[in-house]
């Protein structure tokens, strides 16, 4: 039997699992498995200038592409806390990702050592499994049940901490016979998919609700072809955006009570009967007023994770299963139904979707300075095709986003939808520029997301790792300060001051050029609406030419408000600005609007 260090055991393991890729900062604590990293080889690493960073990249390397499992590393102590916003964020949106820490000496665990805490037990409400190993024959084994659990029902996020004798302790393992231990997903029956499709049948204005869980599954493909054989509308969650394409006949839009279109919340309003598939009934997405998301509509749900029916609300049919076992049988009924000639028609139905995306439309041209946030999505649609993969997280520049925007492929619209951490942009595009490189990536910041891990540019400079960064910067907590005037305040949310090395800027305060350049990295800055176009090309250009991220800030008015609910209610949505009335006031829109 071979021997060798536990740690290069775990190494082993990993590449056997499929990872080809990590990200993380080494430490005294982890040192050894560093050691191996390079002894044994085959897997790349990147190093992050943020322990939190690498934890982020590690999830923008999972989300960008079928079966990764994002990996990364930090020493004891502060690495691990670092580390367990990206756990968060991972679990909450259902992402498989690998932490793993170095520990102080297994004898000093109980003895305050040196950067030694328990992060296992931190970790554990945010993970499927933490464990903090103490015996180094049993390494393989919590690394082998790790990938198991990741990719098992409801993918999630694992951490494995490996005090550093364990690390560096010899033991048996015969890495050519390792084999991944079998992946559990749940899977429909015939009878569940043929007694929700009675539910379907009764209906006369059906909805599907696609979510995130059909893009873990890599099911888009299924879900477009269930909904043209039934002909059935579909609305895509925030997570689930891009498994129909927003220009498809039957995308009906987003409903929400922020990222949601004015067409996707009336068609939602007109619908009687819901099929929810590898959702969660997000709050964002329902609103707090049930009544008014539930009232009038017969639901069906269907999702990997059986704890989740029935958590927000009780539906009339729930069925636990994988997206896409659920949805091959689902296709499997209707073609039979259909040769039957026993599905209704829905046509009218789906008309009257495709009728109210045409003339329900938010204003996106306007030609003010300080420019509006609106026009920079137009102008980001005219400059970034279908091809592109957009990268975001929170704040007005997420919601707006979604409300603009155009995503036509799974995987293409990468956002933290739960947890919404500033600062995960930047590592976040990072780790999916690394995992698709041929794929080109637009990340979107408001300016206190982009300042929060700012540092991580000089990882893509170091790495040459090139996509371009629009900042729409407006010097503002720009989300906060919206909901403040709720409260009737607007406290402690503004970023503005005047620059004594900038005065050019005019009290907006962080000069963001000469930072990113100080980084590594490109940057423009905008203040003239009718050059964002042109930016926007240059900018794709140098990244391409010099292998590095390319910044385009677009200088804001100080105070838009974008169109959400105040009442948490997806019925009851306040449109702020002017709304589109003539075709030229949405000339990106995905239907030409009609008046």
């Amino acid at each position: 039997m071979p021997r060798m260090t536990a740690a290069a055991a775990a190494v082993e393991i990993l590449k056997r699992e499929g990872v080809a890729q990590a990200f993380g900062v080494p430490g005294a604590a982890i040192n050894p498995f560093y050691r191996e990293l390079k002894n044994v080889g085959g897997i790349n690493h990147t190093l992050a200038r943020h322990v939190e960073g690498a934890s982020h990249m590690a999830e923008g390397y999972t989300r960008a592409k079928a079966g990764n499992i994002g990996v990364c590393i930090g020493t004891s102590g502060p690495a691990g806390t670092d580390m367990i916003t990206g756990l968060y964020s991972a679990i909450a949106d259902s992402i498989p990702i690998l932490c793993i820490t170095g520990q102080a000496p297994v004898s000093k665990l109980h003895k305050e050592d040196f950067q030694a805490v328990d992060i296992a037990a931190i970790a554990k409400p945010v993970t499927k499994a933490a464990t903090t190993v103490l015996e180094a024959a049993q390494v393989p084994g919590v690394f082998q049940q790790a990938f198991h659990l990741m990719r098992s029902g409801r993918p999630g996020p694992v951490l494995i901490d490996l005090p550093i004798d364990v690390q560096l302790t010899e033991i048996d393992f015969d890495p050519e016979t390792y084999e991944p231990l079998p992946v559990y997903k749940p899977s429909a029956t015939r009878a569940q998919i043929e007694k929700a499709i009675r539910f379907l049948l009764e209906s006369e204005r059906p909805l599907i609700v696609a979510g995130g869980g059909i893009i873990n599954a890599d099911a888009s493909d299924l879900l477009v072809e269930f909904a043209e054989l039934t002909g059935v509308p579909v609305i895509s969650t925030l997570m689930g955006w891009g498994t129909i394409p927003d220009d498809h006949e039957l995308a009906a839009g987003m409903v929400g009570v922020q990222t949601a279109h004015r067409y996707g919340n009336a068609t939602f309003l007109e619908s009687d009967f819901v099929l929810g598939i590898g959702n969660r009934w997000a709050n964002r997405h329902t609103g707090y007023n049930m009544d008014a998301y539930t009232k009038g509509r017969t639901f069906v749900h269907v999702d990997i994770e059986p704890t989740q029916i029935g958590k927000i609300f009780a539906p009339d049919y729930g069925i636990a299963s994988d997206a896409k076992a659920a949805l091959e049988l689902f296709i499997e009924v209707a073609k039979e139904l259909k040769a039957e000639g026993g599905l209704p028609d829905f046509s009218a139905w789906a008309a009257s979707a495709q009728e109210r995306k045409a003339t329900l439309q938010r204003r996106t041209h306007f030609g003010n300075i300080p420019m509006k946030p609106q026009r920079v999505y137009e102008e980001m649609n005219k400059a970034f095709g279908p091809e592109t993969r957009y990268v975001t997280t929170i704040g007005l520049s997420q919601i707006a986003a979604a409300q603009f925007l155009h995503v036509y492929r799974p995987r293409h619209w990468i956002n933290c939808g739960q947890a919404g951490p500033l600062g995960w942009t930047i590592p976040a595009a990072i780790g999916a520029a690394t995992a698709d490189p041929e794929t080109p990536i637009v990340a979107l910041s408001g300016d206190y997301d982009f300042q929060f891990m700012i540092e991580e540019l000089a990882v893509a400079a170091q790495h040459k790792v090139p996509y371009v960064h629009v900042l729409v910067n407006n010097a503002y907590l720009g989300l906060i300060r919206q909901a403040q005037g709720n409260l009737g305040i607007n406290f402690e949310v503004n970023l503005e001051f005047d620059n004594i090395n900038t005065p050019e800027l005019g009290g907006y305060g962080v000069d963001h050029v000469k930072v990113a350049e100080g980084l590594g990295v490109m940057a423009i800055r905008v203040t003239d609406p009718e050059e964002l176009g042109a930016a926007f090309e240059q900018a794709k250009k140098l990244a391409v030419e010099h292998r590095v991220p390319v910044v385009v800030e677009a200088i804001l008015e100080r105070i838009t408000n974008i169109a959400m609910s105040k009442t948490v209610d997806m019925s009851d949505v306040t449109e702020f600005e002017e709304l589109a009335t003539e075709p030229g006031h949405a000339p990106t829109a995905i239907k030409v609007l009609q008046v």
